[in-house]
């Protein structure tokens, strides 16, 4: 296999300095008057025609051993005029060039914003600003992300998994590799490496390798001053290194700072923060709960910050980063006491009625969350059908929670039960419109977001049903 090439001559390589590649010599050492010296010879005329040629023989024997369906995504498009990165200096792997190529552009131009729908921007989005620039210097990284888009690429043809086998296994050895030397084990890029292959585990069902990976990446996390520490080098890593191990394991791996900020755990936005000073603006009907004091004051709190600030005030990353914060602080609480009463039953249901919410308005980010979803979803259910009367709980909050779950369990076992109780309760609170819904929905919890239209389409679905 060829030797990669170096992005710089050997003079700019040892000044540090960046070089432009340009031959006889880059603009650096025109200006010195010096050598230019390059390790590999970049793609000039002479050389680009030789090294095509063998790309093209490597690409042919390649697409030959591999199935029809994965020959075929070989060829949407052709090499030579969509490149991106016309002096292959990315890390070597044993793919051929071609493969290589198109793999980049399906993490670049799909996976990326898959993972991170909360940017859409190119010049923006975390995938293709910060890590990818890390995967380009970092082999591990730049194996696991190729793996990333293998899997959607080879899942969507439903042939087989080649191109995602073989890079597993040099994914591996040489994340094994980064983890035994003492200087790579506590890198961001090695972090990124570990837990995307704890996702990529989790995903294929390998749920013991899927938490090797996750109690890795928490040691490294702990080695490196905590997550809140790691968030100031990396955002991207900590907020994907929170979110992924409390989807893999279904439960909160790491602890949250205090309501102002402070400690090494998981932290709140600003907003968060402010609204201690104004807890005094919440509904009567919040006042009215009669639930613990713990899930009370998170409740007010983010009825504060929701309704006090307008979408366009509340950015997409700090949504995520009050969502990732009020899931690890929801999940982290311990069981209500005395058991199986009303107030702790209650409380519980909020719990999870909560949390749901927060997901639902939320959505999808790095890696599908619809099992622990479904879990939350078995337990508020389970909760509801423990309180002795419907009328146990006030009318308000019996609204928002059913239709939380009503929301949240689209496509899911779980749907059919949590209509026909909002069917009971809207006979018995005499509910005719969507505003009328909406007016119980706000005195509780909302925010205006896309995901308000789900809501309204279920409801106006029932409401048409139930006035036929």
């Amino acid at each position: 296999m060829r030797t990669s090439l170096r992005r710089s001559c050997d003079a700019c390589a040892k000044a540090k300095h960046s070089c432009d590649l340009r031959t006889p010599q880059c603009s650096r050492c025109i200006k010195r008057q010096s050598k230019c010296v390059y390790a590999n010879q970049p793609l000039g005329c002479d050389s680009a025609g030789q090294l095509a040629h063998r790309n093209r023989q490597e690409d042919v024997l390649i697409q030959r051993q591999l199935p029809e369906s994965t020959a075929g995504f070989l060829s949407i498009f052709d090499p030579a005029t969509v490149s991106f990165d016309p002096f292959d200096s990315y890390p070597p792997t044993r793919l051929p060039r071609m493969q290589i190529q198109r793999l980049i552009h399906h993490f670049l131009a799909h996976i990326s914003y898959q993972y991170y729908p909360l940017d859409l921007q190119m010049n923006s989005n975390p995938f293709v600003v910060s890590w990818w620039p890390q995967a380009l210097a970092d082999a591990a990284l730049f194996h696991v992300s190729l793996q990333t888009a293998s899997l959607d690429v080879e899942l969507r043809a439903g042939k087989g998994f080649p191109m995602s086998e073989l890079l597993m296994v040099d994914s591996v050895a040489l994340v094994r590799r980064n983890v035994e030397s003492s200087s790579s084990t506590v890198q961001v890029e090695t972090m990124n490496s570990v837990v995307t292959l704890a996702a990529i585990e989790y995903g294929k069902g390998n749920v013991a390798v899927s938490r090797m990976h996750i109690d890795g990446v928490k040691q490294m996390v702990a080695t490196r001053g905590g997550i809140h520490e790691v968030k100031r080098i990396s955002p991207l890593t900590a907020r994907m290194v929170a979110w992924v191990s409390m989807i893999v394991t279904g439960s909160p791996q790491f602890e949250t700072q205090d309501d102002f900020g402070r400690g090494s755990g998981v932290g709140p936005i600003l907003q968060w923060e402010a609204a201690s000073t104004s807890l005094g603006v919440q509904e009567q009907a919040l006042h009215d709960l009669d639930i613990d004091p713990a899930m009370n004051m998170i409740l007010s709190r983010l009825h504060t910050v929701f309704h006090r600030e307008s979408p366009t005030n509340l950015t997409n990353t700090e949504l995520h980063d009050l969502t990732c914060f009020i899931m690890h602080r929801l999940l982290s609480l311990p069981p209500f006491f005395p058991a199986r009463s009303n107030r702790s039953t209650m409380s519980e249901s909020v719990r999870y009625s909560l949390a749901l919410y927060m997901l639902t308005i939320h959505g999808p980010t790095y890696y599908s969350h619809a099992d622990l979803a479904d879990n939350m979803l078995l337990r508020l259910k389970s909760h509801i059908e423990t309180m002795s009367h419907p009328d146990d709980i006030p009318g308000s909050l019996r609204i928002w929670m059913l239709s939380v779950g009503l929301a949240a369990s689209t496509g899911t076992q779980y749907h059919r039960w949590f209509t026909a109780q909002i069917c009971i309760a809207t006979e018995a609170l005499a509910l005719g419109t969507w505003y009328d819904v909406l007016r119980c929905l706000k005195s509780i919890l909302w925010i205006r977001s896309p995901q308000e239209e789900i809501f309204r389409q279920k409801w106006e679905e029932i409401l048409v049903v139930m006035a036929a």
